[in-house]
C-alpha cells in the first residue's frame, strides 16, 4: 500500500550538519553528518514513518544497517531496543564517526564494520536478520546488487527496507522471493519496506 508524502527537494541539497534521533532511548540525540559525496541521511519524516510501520519496540531484533553513512537508521533501531545492530560503512571517515557516536551513546549493541556493504552481505549470506536497512548512494548503480545480497540475509518474518530513486517493479522483487509491504515517496526518495513473498497475504504492520 502506497503512502505518498508531499514533495521535498531535501535529497538534492547538501546534507545537514546533523540529524536527531526521533524516538526511543536516545530520542533527540544528535548525530553529526559529514559533508561527504553521496551521503544523504534519511529524512526525519521518512524515518518516522518507517518505524511507525515497524512498531516502536524492536526489542530482541537483529538489525543490519548497510551503507550506514550517518547511522541515522541503525541508531534509530538501537534506540528502540534492538539487541544487535551491525553497521557497514566503507568510507573510513564515516566509519570512524559512527564509532565515536556508538561510544558516546554507550550503544553496546552496535558494531561498526569498515567494509564494503555488498561484499560483506554476500559473504554473510544466510546469516538471518530481523531487519535489513539498505540505503546506497543514488546514482552509484548499487541498488540491484544491494537488494539481491540483502535478500539472502532476511530471516523468516523479517523486513527489508530499501531507499531508491525510483519505485520498484514486481520484476525487481519476484526473482528474489520478495514482495512490497509498504511504499512511500518523499521528493526523490522512494522508501520501500519489503518482506518474503510467502510472509502473508495481508499487512501486519501499522501505517497507511
Amino acid at each position: 500500500m502506497k503512502s505518498p508524502l508531499p514533495p521535498s527537494n531535501k535529497a538534492a541539497r547538501r546534507p545537514p550538519g546533523e540529524v536527531r534521533l526521533i524516538g526511543g532511548r536516545w530520542k533527540r540525540s544528535k548525530l553529526p553528518v559529514a559533508d561527504r559525496e553521496g551521503l544523504r541521511p534519511t529524512p526525519d519524516r521518512v524515518r518516522e514513518t518507517l518505524f511507525n510501520w515497524l512498531g516502536q519496540d524492536l526489542s530482541g531484533w537483529r538489525c543490519l544497517d548497510a551503507f550506514a553513512g550517518s547511522g541515522a537508521l541503525g541508531f534509530e533501531a538501537a534506540s528502540r531496543g534492538a539487541r544487535e545492530v551491525v553497521m557497514l560503512e566503507r568510507d573510513a571517515v564515516l566509519a570512524a564517526g559512527l564509532k565515536t557516536v556508538q561510544a558516546r551513546l554507550g550503544a553496546d549493541m552496535v558494531r561498526v564494520e569498515a567494509t564494503d556493504a555488498v561484499g560483506w552481505m554476500t559473504r554473510h549470506a544466510g546469516d538471518a536478520f530481523d531487519l535489513v536497512l539498505v540505503d546506497p548512494p543514488f546514482g552509484a548503480g548499487l541498488h540491484g546488487a544491494s537488494l539481491a545480497a540483502a535478500a539472502r540475509l532476511l530471516g523468516a518474518g523479517g523486513f527489508l527496507y530499501l531507499e531508491a530513486d525510483r519505485d520498484l517493479e514486481p520484476l525487481d522483487l519476484e526473482p528474489l522471493g520478495l514482495a512490497s509491504w509498504r511504499h512511500l515517496r518523499a521528493g526523490r526518495v522512494h522508501a520501500h519496506l519489503l518482506r518474503h513473498a510467502v510472509a502473508g497475504a495481508a499487512p501486519s504492520v501499522g501505517g497507511a
